[in-house]
């Protein structure tokens, strides 16, 4: 790289404003793409540092500047020195948008639209910076909306966002719990006794189209819990002909509700 000619606001930013010129001018080919990569090189500590700022978020490092380096390649392949800024200034806010594009597509664990993680973000800076004019408070929903511009409704809905970025696993101790008792251990169960409202239902109008002696078999089998033995001797007949009606009702039935999806007749 040619010796830099013009102060930068990094010490140790290179100067590749010659090298963007001779880029411009070459076709697509071998020598354009050696160009862009020395300029890619030449830049790459500075994507780093870009990265380093978004440490600490939940995301690997070697992760981020990865993605910082795909921001670089295409502030390199988009920038334009006829503009006349440097390439810092254009490169600097497209590697910033790329590892904000990679935490909001790629890093949040509910889906969150995109205009309220911006809320979020307009939210978490401006108590931020009241948090130092706050006396050890923590500054109030109305103070948070004057701040950045907000309405109330929009800061709530800012403050619900900065809590979905991760989601808390179904193994954590609830706070304030001594026994271990876990969120896990306050979820809900499916009801059984929701299939049996349902197959009820299902049947109550088969049951009650049946023949009244079967009616009256089906209802001291399964209600009264009597055996066929006693039936049968109630009804003055045989145990095997209560079987045969038992059976004959309730396959009945069971037709009657599989046939039609459990719909009337």
């Amino acid at each position: 790289m040619p010796t830099r000619t013009k102060p930068h606001p990094h010490d140790d930013a290179p100067d590749t404003a010659d090298a963007f010129r001779r880029l411009a001018a070459l076709p697509p080919g071998t020598a354009r793409n050696a160009l862009k990569d020395e300029i890619v090189q030449a830049w790459l500590p500075m994507a780093d540092r870009l990265a380093g700022r978004f440490r600490s978020r939940g995301e690997a490092f070697e992760d981020l500047r990865q993605v910082a380096a795909l921001g670089l390649v295409k502030a390199v392949d988009r920038y334009d020195p006829d503009m006349g800024n440097a390439f810092e200034s254009y490169a600097v806010p497209t590697i910033t948008g790329e590892i904000k594009r990679h935490f909001r597509d790629h890093m949040w664990t509910l889906h969150v639209p995109r205009r309220v993680q911006e809320l979020r973000n307009k939210v978490r800076v401006a108590a931020q910076d009241l948090s130092n004019t706050t006396s050890g408070r923590r500054p109030t929903v109305a103070e948070i909306a004057e701040r950045a511009h907000l309405s109330e409704e929009e800061v709530r809905n800012g403050q619900e966002a900065l809590e979905s970025f991760s989601a808390l696993s179904l193994d954590a101790e609830l706070p304030g719990s001594d026994d271990g008792y876990s969120l896990n251990d306050a979820l809900g169960a499916p009801d059984p006794a929701l299939d049996t409202v349902v197959d009820r239902e299902a049947v109550k109008d088969r049951i009650a189209a049946l023949p009244e002696r079967e009616r009256a078999i089906l209802y001291m089998r399964f209600f009264g819990d009597m055996t066929q033995s006693s039936i049968a001797q109630q009804l003055g007949i045989s145990q095997m002909h209560v079987s045969r009606l038992i059976s004959r009702s309730c396959g009945r039935v069971r037709d009657e509700v599989l046939g039609d999806g459990g719909g009337d007749t």
